[in-house]
């Protein structure tokens, strides 16, 4: 079995016809549903959906207060290298563009956890661009080692890994992962990645999956938004964490909604994803995932971020550098950013802002034991 399966399911779909189908009446019943299936989805995240975001809104602050109280989990990323050997359109670390590659050693790992540490973060994700070569399975465990000592809870953004390598990462000290499949339309996901194992699809797809398997604790999944039309990529995002809960129930799922951000390189093919878009984007899978953690990171401004919390987001990334490290002045500089941030707020702006709308930041909510 394969997520890929609903994937197929819904390769001749014809969404337009769907979304020109839908009533006032189907909309007002999927949202005031307890448990929303998939046809429900469909109707909130429609076109004429738009015209329910304030109903929406209400109901998914009554879920996430209901499943979460008033916090907001925070974290930070840890860029320890950029080398990539896939030639992805829309990413500063394809292998052709022409930006100062680095790769940190352990000691230079280890002075970034003691610098992000000293902010308070017990939650990192640590990043790298996709090449076996350069950042192997080795590697990876080694820094989780490092790291372990300095952070209880450590999750996996690199290549996908077999289900084999999740294990060693787990027993090195990782306990979450996140695969973005980027794009869910295999005809533009073929477009968009010109080069590199990244356009092996399946092997891709089925990451979360290898992940879950090995007894990843957390797992993240989400499309990136702007590469094709945003509500068919949202929905396929939901199913796939449908799929994975419902056959790993002991995993946590979370889900982002990241849109593309200026980067290194020419890709202008981009489908417009509105500040309104994003909203019902994030309201939908809310109402569809109630227990779940949803995510916005610094791909997003600092007020808009601060409007959303109210909305279903109860994570948020804070102190955010995605250039190779930075956070200390021994590796500043080291390697360039994978994409431009919009909230560039330090991490005491993000816990006051959170204060003020009467919320609390949380650093901490696992422990290793």
């Amino acid at each position: 079995m394969s997520f890929l399966k609903v994937i197929e399911k819904y390769e001749k779909f014809n969404f337009e016809d769907y979304f020109n189908r839908v009533t006032d009446e189907d909309i007002k019943r999927s949202i005031y549903k307890n448990k929303l299936n998939e046809e429900d989805f469909l109707n909130i995240i429609s076109p004429k959906g738009e015209k329910y975001l304030e109903e929406m809104a209400q109901k998914a602050h009554e879920i996430s207060n209901r499943y979460f109280g008033k916090t907001v989990l925070l974290y930070t990323p840890l860029y320890i290298a950029n080398m990539c050997v896939n030639r992805c359109a829309y990413c500063s670390y394809n292998h052709d563009n022409n930006i100062l590659r680095a790769k940190l050693t352990m000691e230079e790992i280890e002075k970034e956890a003691k610098a992000i540490a000293k902010e308070g973060f017990k939650h990192i994700i640590l990043l790298t661009g996709e090449s076996s070569k350069d950042t192997p399975i080795e590697y990876l465990v080694d820094a989780i080692k490092v790291l372990k000592d300095y952070f209880p809870s450590i999750t996996l953004e690199v290549q996908p890994l077999s289900e084999e390598d999740y294990k060693k990462a787990i027993e090195a000290g990782a306990d979450g992962l996140t695969v973005y499949q980027e794009v869910y339309d295999r005809e533009i996901y073929k477009k968009v990645h010109l080069g590199g194992p990244k356009r092996n699809y399946n092997f891709r797809l089925d990451a979360p999956e290898r992940g879950a398997k090995a007894g990843m604790r957390n797992i993240s999944v989400s499309a990136l938004l702007g590469l094709n039309d945003f509500r068919r990529e949202v929905f396929l995002t939901a199913l796939h964490g449908k799929y994975i809960k419902d056959n790993y129930p002991g995993v946590d799922v979370a889900f982002s909604a990241p849109r593309i951000r200026p980067h290194a390189g020419t890709f202008h093919d981009i489908y417009p994803v509105s500040d309104k878009n994003l909203v019902q984007c994030i309201l939908a899978l809310r109402l569809f995932h109630n227990n779940s953690v949803i995510n916005i990171s610094t791909r997003e401004s600092a007020s808009f971020r601060e409007k959303l919390i109210p909305l279903g987001v109860n994570k948020m990334s804070a102190g955010v550098l995605t250039e190779v490290g930075g956070h200390c002045k021994d590796t500043k500089g080291k390697g360039e950013s994978q994409f431009l941030i919009s909230d560039q707020s330090s991490t005491e702006d993000v816990k006051k802002m959170i204060k003020r709308l009467g919320y609390q930041p949380i650093l901490k909510d696992w422990e290793r034991i």
